[in-house]
């Protein structure tokens, strides 16, 4: 059964080649993906639970699920693997739990998170998941990156636009360490932005430390399935196909993009481990995280990216522990803070991408794959991610035959 999981291409870093490897912007991007993962998503859980009823424990636990969980298999995995392998929790997911919870009780969407997790791991141990990923033409793959991370850049110009008072600041301490390589070799330009952001909140007082939680540590709560086909044929399906295409398949086409080769299988097998461990604690499905894995790699040396990811893991696993208080810690900052952190990490990810769907083969395939996925349109609760590489693939098969061909002949 475990034929088709990929090994380490060596041994994992031992503590003199940790420390060796250690640097500010590899921790800086660690931040950045932690900061990422634990505002905007974490509300998303927030408004979720809170619209289908579920109590405060509840939520408590769903959120220490995701991080704590995720954060623990980051750290395994990344230090097995000496790469960046940031896994959190699908988002488009966690969505598509609202709408079930007005109709089926916890219990029942709980046991289709357990059968979405058994369906994640034997499709890993199968082996088809990565023969699956690799068919995928990589330019619609980024494509439809495109199409996911464009809001990141949107919402960059949207912040300007509505809190000029938090985001200039950033914005011209990201560009002046950005421009002068000296300054930004001993300050990241994405750090600079943090502090900048961070020193105009202290100095008009614009953080809201009223919204903070209580000190403590989380308490999960062991959640009880109940089987209901109504829940798997609603829930089980779409969960499973964001987790295996869109978000791992995100995860895996940034990874590559910026030089590593991820093992596919293990990833989806890991997946499947992580999505029932989090459904003991009521919490959605484990991915590969697209947005976090970009921001893990948006600098640096390619053979130290993977301290990013432990520093992610830390923290997260933190957050999780101390989830009532850091939950309010992070939803305290100004909106435009989050937005122009994200905006700006993602500058160079979302050029990346842009630049490997359209400068080669399969650029009318990638064009629909981004378009579809920017209309934000879902069908069968699934979301337009998936729909983008399905209607991708589609129009290059029709009309861009021959970059078939090519890429067949390597």
């Amino acid at each position: 059964m475990t034929a088709h999981l990929e090994r380490p291409a060596g041994p994992a870093p031992g503590w003199r080649q940790l420390f060796a490897d250690l640097g500010p912007g590899y921790l800086a991007n660690g931040l950045i993906g932690f900061i990422f993962s634990a505002t905007g998503p974490v509300a998303i859980i927030l408004a979720v639970g809170m619209h289908g009823g579920l109590t405060q424990a509840e939520l408590a636990s769903w959120v220490f699920g995701v991080f704590f969980v995720n954060g623990l298999i980051t750290l395994a995995m990344s230090w097995r693997y000496r790469m960046p392998l940031g896994f959190a929790w699908t988002i488009p997911g966690t969505v598509l739990v609202g709408p079930a919870l007005q109709h089926l009780s916890f219990a029942e969407v709980i046991g289709a998170f357990y059968a979405t997790g058994v369906v994640v791991l034997l499709m890993g141990l199968s082996g088809w998941v990565k023969r699956f990923i690799q068919a995928l033409p990589m330019p619609i793959v980024m494509g439809m990156v495109a199409g996911v991370f464009l809001r990141f850049g949107l919402d960059l110009v949207r912040a300007l636009h509505s809190d000029i008072a938090i985001a200039g600041p950033m914005v011209i301490a990201f560009l002046l360490l950005s421009a002068v390589p000296a300054m930004g070799r001993r300050l990241p330009p994405i750090i600079g932005a943090l502090l900048a952001g961070a020193a105009v909140m202290a100095l008009f007082g614009r953080v809201g430390f009223d919204a903070l939680g209580s000190l403590g540590v989380a308490q999960p709560v062991m959640q009880a399935p109940a089987w209901s086909l109504a829940a798997m044929v609603e829930l089980v399906v779409p969960l499973a196909i964001t987790v295996l295409v869109v978000q791992n398949g995100q995860g895996v086409a940034v990874l590559k993009s910026a030089g590593h080769e991820p093992p596919v299988n293990t990833i989806a097998t890991v997946c499947g481990i992580g999505s029932l461990l989090a459904a003991a604690v009521g919490a959605v499905s484990t991915c590969l995280t697209g947005p976090t894995n970009a921001l893990l790699t948006s600098s640096g040396e390619r053979g130290r990216h993977y301290i990013g990811a432990l520093g992610f893991g830390v923290l997260a696993m933190s957050f999780g522990l101390m989830a009532p208080m850091f939950t309010g810690l992070m939803l305290a900052a100004p909106a435009a803070f989050i937005m122009v952190l994200g905006g700006l990490a993602m500058l160079r990810v979302l050029q990346g991408a842009f630049l490997a769907s359209f400068s080669g083969m399969f650029s009318l395939g990638a064009l629909i794959s981004f378009l579809v996925t920017v209309a934000d349109i879902g069908l069968f609760n699934i979301g337009s991610a998936f729909w983008g590489l399905l209607a991708g693939v589609t129009v290059s098969w029709l009309l861009e035959r021959q970059d078939f061909a090519r890429a067949a002949k390597g």
